[in-house]
């Protein structure tokens, strides 16, 4: 069905545009038999992607995105690593540098709050954060 001269969306139209995206592999992301309907609208509407015991905000993930930052298993183990540290530190807010990525962590939520990497870190100068922890 094909909607036109219209300021609504059909139900396909939004799920092809919604559900449909492509994945990283570039196959079209599939639901899992037996997921319900909220399941799905719960996992596209929450505003916090989980990786590796982190959280990342929806303003990190759009920076990840946006900078075309891409994090390998190993680095995504550092940056964990490193916000287990600051942590054990006491630390609230913390820098964690992991490579050329610089990173702002909510330690007690365990929340990455923005990301870059060292071409936007620029004039070097981190404010609101009380530690800072390279790996």
């Amino acid at each position: 069905m094909k909607v036109q001269n219209s300021q609504y969306l059909s139900a396909l139209q939004i799920r092809d545009r919604y559900l449909n995206q492509k994945v990283q592999t570039g196959q079209t992301e599939s639901p899992a038999k037996g997921t319900s309907f909220q399941d799905i609208l719960n996992q596209k509407a929450n505003p916090v992607q989980e990786t590796a015991g982190l959280k990342f905000s929806k303003h990190a993930a759009n920076r990840l995105e946006n900078r075309n930052i891409r994090l390998t298993e190993d680095q995504m183990e550092r940056l964990n690593g490193g916000t287990q540290k600051a942590g054990a530190k006491g630390i609230r807010e913390s820098l964690v540098i992991v490579d050329q990525f610089a990173f702002i962590v909510n330690v007690p939520n365990h929340t990455v709050v923005t990301a870059m990497d060292q071409t936007e870190a620029d004039e070097n100068v981190f404010t609101n954060i009380d530690g800072a922890v390279i790996m």
